[in-house]
């Protein structure tokens, strides 16, 4: 009994699994769902025609309305995440922007010399930003 503990112990560990991480996502989940109800509810209010181009068929989840809120805010969540002085050098802040021979510097971890955000960070793992 006490072998068959740690065989699971380490399947856990080598599939990535964690209990605490997994109420950790299903209770982020679960704001989302109400936070982007309200958002969908005040914006079906004001615009009526907006109810057939959001109807969510995946039990509150609202994917459609997300994707649009996120292309429409990712520039604003990445400066409110990123642009503060004592991020500096975090870890999770790659030093290029671009790709291949048009690669640059980022001067900081705010922003790519263009302007843009750098593309990288949006294949973080959800869980990890």
């Amino acid at each position: 009994r006490h072998r068959r503990h740690y065989n699971a112990v380490y399947k856990d560990l080598f599939i990535g699994y964690d209990e605490k991480e997994e109420k950790r996502r299903d209770k982020l989940e679960k704001s989302l769902k109400t936070i982007f109800g309200n958002i969908y509810n005040n914006l079906v209010r004001e615009k009526p025609q907006a109810k057939e181009h959001y109807q969510d068929e995946n039990g509150g989840n609202y994917y459609k309305l997300r994707e649009d809120w996120w292309t429409l805010n990712r520039k604003k969540v990445w400066k409110a995440m990123t642009c503060d002085d004592r991020l500096r050098g975090n870890a999770y802040f790659h030093a290029t922007c671009g790709r291949g021979r048009d690669a640059t510097l980022t001067p900081s971890q705010c922003r790519c010399v263009i302007g843009d955000v750098p593309t990288y960070f949006d294949y973080v793992p959800q869980y990890l930003r």
